[in-house]
């Protein structure tokens, strides 16, 4: 039996894991930015990834009510993006701070924990995104590649220790992220909002990929084969992946000069 702390976990993806973490008879911590959590057998934190105090509370109730912790899932994130010249800086400074320090400043506060124990795991919650990089999405592309790179990095600095490291890259699945969605761009914002909202693919379909490959020790775990195609085509078949993200912009191109922004 773990001791799981998962952030963003009132909703989404991070509800999905709580809630199968719970059901295979795991201690589970659900943290979020709302006061009250769900009642799903786990026990609740509020946590905002932005506030370094909230992470040093975090720390401190799984050491008191635990005496450490195995699994730290760094999940909290807000979906973003549009065009270079029409996203705000504003936009930018946001989902750095959410999806990319949100994850740094998580890392930072366990490591501690982990490096004391010599055991531990780093789950970090990237995208598809972060491996392959459509236009329109400059702002989510480079927080969730900064993920990998740091979710890299990490499995590396701390293998001596016996920390094992997981960066999660999953594509669009149905959710409430496109929620979080704001913005000058609202075209690319509507066009992200229906991916997301038409997907196949349930939230809880991708956690129980997730929690096979956390069980796998697996550092890159991509959930879902639509993200496993784009991933090995940018890979295998770069001048065809090139060719499908020009597809893209083309159409989001027609879309501006017809007036769509």
């Amino acid at each position: 039996m773990s001791r799981v702390l998962v952030t963003g976990g009132a909703s989404g993806l991070g509800a999905a894991l709580v809630s199968q973490f719970v059901a295979e008879g795991h201690q589970v911590l659900s943290s979020d930015v709302s006061v009250d959590g769900p009642e799903d057998g786990a026990s609740y934190l509020e946590l905002d990834v932005r506030s370094p105090g909230d992470w040093a509370k975090a720390v401190e109730w799984c050491e008191q009510h635990w005496g450490g912790l195995d699994i730290l899932l760094n999940n909290a994130g807000i979906a973003t993006g549009g065009r270079i010249d029409i996203e705000s800086l504003d936009e930018w400074d946001r989902v750095v701070d959410i999806n990319l320090m949100g994850v740094v400043r998580g890392c930072r506060a366990f490591t501690p924990v982990f490096k004391r124990q010599r055991s531990g795991h780093i789950v970090n919650t990237a995208s598809a995104a972060g491996l392959v990089h459509p236009p329109m999405m400059s702002s989510y592309n480079t927080v969730k590649a900064g993920v990998v790179a740091l979710s890299e990095t990490l499995s590396h600095e701390l293998h001596p220790y016996d920390v094992t490291v997981s960066v999660v890259c999953p594509s669009f699945f149905r959710t409430n992220l496109a929620d979080s969605i704001r913005g000058a761009d609202t075209a690319m914002g509507a066009t992200a909002r229906q991916l997301i909202e038409k997907s196949p693919r349930s939230a809880e379909e991708i956690a129980a990929g997730v929690i096979a490959g956390i069980k796998k020790k697996q550092f890159l775990i991509i959930p879902d084969r639509p993200a496993l195609m784009a991933w090995r085509t940018k890979r295998f078949a770069r001048p065809l992946y090139d060719r499908q993200m020009r597809k893209i912009a083309a159409r989001a191109r027609g879309r501006a000069d017809s007036g769509d922004e």
